[in-house]
């Protein structure tokens, strides 16, 4: 009975907790500022995000049960801190995003990513280019978010049911605030709830540390030294002479181009800035939420190296042991306040990528080709329609995926996919002028031909991430030769470079170099620390 009745208070705080956010989330949008364009509105936030909750919805975008879930088996898999790669190299794409990509895309009044690539290359090109995002997220990103959510809450309140319920019940709730809600709605919950995962998320190691030290956090983080090869960051082998999940070598090939994809290209990450109201609030969004990437470890991959000091916790699957760990450190009474965090973090994962994804088709393929004389009311009707058709699709998906061996592995390597051509076409368009639209599709078939071919018949010995960097240069090496056999010419180039006016203000935020200095300085000086804790 006491176990019943622990349970069951934890499961009433859950839900007032989530309540909550979405009473305070109705609140706050109510009283921000509407465009008076429906599409502007719904798709970019009115383009009136200040730079926190630009921050906080960056930030909870990006983290979720994936990552805490996915990222802590990984490390736990590793026996190193070698993940730790993830989050670091994120924090330089950022700002990558803040210096170079960003004032680019809102010079331009620009609502999706790709739009820039029918600036600069075609319509043809734009479209192939946001049919690959949406198979992205239609085949790995929902799916993923829903099946590492669901097991998560599973493995929390320890239910007898179902997983298939369960993913039902966070993909309904999801979808409200991205189909009904918009942009605002969906950043707003996004920087409440991160507020909550920020302070629970911290508080696990905390806590973790202190079981570890029989109550010393001191003592705890002592124990962690006396098996100080689990703190490797720059190692190709574990203890165990097996390779690591991301060797030293592929942070000097694919790891960066990975974290240029996804935080300077990825519409369901950069839309979060695009709704900023000014250059200067949409960079203060960015680089403080790099910053705060360099803490991300501290959630993300320390809970699982404190695990592997733990034996008592008895892990059989990797991808169980942040749930094992939450339900060791956590007091009974808060289970149900940190369960409705991780479930805020799964809903702004899930709610912001149904978003982008409705934002892509209704702009691109509907406006684009179905209905070229829609009005703003219908292309955000459509939007809608859209997003809870796919939001379907990937509760019927989610469920397969359990036979999956590793979560995180599946996810990164099938980004792979499309996020090779795609990378390659952002950067030479906003480095050269001269390659054709050619280029960038033949580009991209090469992309997607050599990455498919080192993901499906892999190569004795050579790291998938070292795949992901031929890939990449195969495809640049490709329409660079385009582009000298045919480039543009000086009338398409005027074309363009032709700029209309920019929806925001765009004076640059002053300390956007000196704040970039600064997180490059911590990272590298992140690594040093703990190459020399660990020997």
């Amino acid at each position: 009975m006491p176990e019943l009745s622990t349970n069951t208070t934890a499961i009433v705080t859950f839900f007032l907790a989530t309540a909550a956010v979405a009473y305070f989330t109705y609140v706050f949008v109510g009283r921000m500022k509407k465009s008076a364009n429906a599409t502007e509105e719904y798709f970019t936030g009115g383009r009136a995000l200040a730079w926190p909750i630009v921050a906080g919805s960056l930030l909870l975008t990006n983290l979720s049960t994936e990552q805490l879930v996915g990222l802590n088996g990984a490390v736990y898999g590793d026996k190193a801190l070698v993940g730790v790669a993830w989050e670091a190299l994120a924090a330089f794409a950022m700002v990558a995003t803040a210096l170079v990509f960003l004032p680019r895309y809102l010079a331009s009044g620009f609502t999706t990513t790709p739009a820039f690539l029918e600036k600069r290359f075609d319509k043809t090109t734009r479209s192939m280019v946001s049919g690959l995002f949406l198979f992205g997220y239609v085949t790995v990103l929902l799916p993923v978010v829903l099946y590492t959510g669901s097991l998560a809450i599973k493995g929390i309140f320890q239910l007898e049911m179902p997983l298939w319920q369960v993913v039902v019940g966070i993909g309904v709730l999801g979808s409200a605030y991205a189909i009904f809600g918009g942009l605002k709605a969906v950043a707003v919950s996004d920087t409440l709830n991160g507020i909550g995962l920020l302070i629970g998320g911290l508080a696990i190691p905390v806590l973790g540390l202190m079981a570890l030290g029989d109550g010393s956090f001191a003592d705890g983080i002592c124990k962690l030294g006396e098996k100080s090869e689990y703190l490797s960051v720059l190692t190709q082998e574990n203890v165990d002479g097996k390779q690591v999940s991301v060797p030293w070598p592929t942070l000097l090939t694919g790891m960066m181009f990975i974290q240029i994809f996804y935080w300077s290209t990825n519409q369901v990450i950069v839309q979060r800035a695009m709704g900023a109201k000014s250059l200067a609030e949409g960079q203060k969004g960015v680089l403080f939420a790099s910053a705060m990437k360099l803490i991300g470890p501290l959630m993300l991959c320390l809970p699982a190296i404190i695990a592997l000091h733990m034996p008592e916790l008895k892990i059989e699957e990797n991808d169980e042991v942040y749930p094992a760990m939450v339900r060791h450190v956590l007091p009974a009474w808060s289970l149900g306040l940190f369960a409705a965090v991780l479930v805020g973090s799964i809903l702004s994962s899930f709610n912001s990528a149904l978003n982008s994804a409705s934002t892509l088709f209704s702009l691109q393929f509907y406006k684009g080709y179905i209905n070229r004389d829609a009005s703003p009311e219908s292309i955000v009707s459509t939007g809608k329609i859209f997003g809870a058709t796919i939001a379907i699709a990937s509760m019927v998906i989610a469920p397969m995926l359990a036979s999956m061996e590793s979560i995180f592995a599946y996810l990164q390597k099938i980004n792979g996919l499309y996020s090779v051509p795609i990378i390659a076409i952002f950067l030479l368009g906003i480095t050269t002028r001269r390659i054709p639209a050619l280029g960038a599709k033949l580009g991209m078939i090469v992309g997607i031909a050599s990455y498919g071919f080192f993901t499906f018949f892999p190569v004795d010995g050579f790291h998938w991430l070292h795949g992901y960097f031929v890939s990449m240069v195969a495809a640049v090496l490709v329409m660079l030769l385009i582009g000298k056999i045919q480039p543009k010419s000086d009338e398409e180039v005027a074309v363009s470079d032709t700029r209309v006016t920019a929806p925001v203000d765009m004076t640059p935020w002053s300390g956007a170099k000196k704040a970039s200095t600064l997180i490059v300085i911590l990272t590298v000086l992140m690594y040093a620390l703990l190459t020399i804790a660990a020997g």
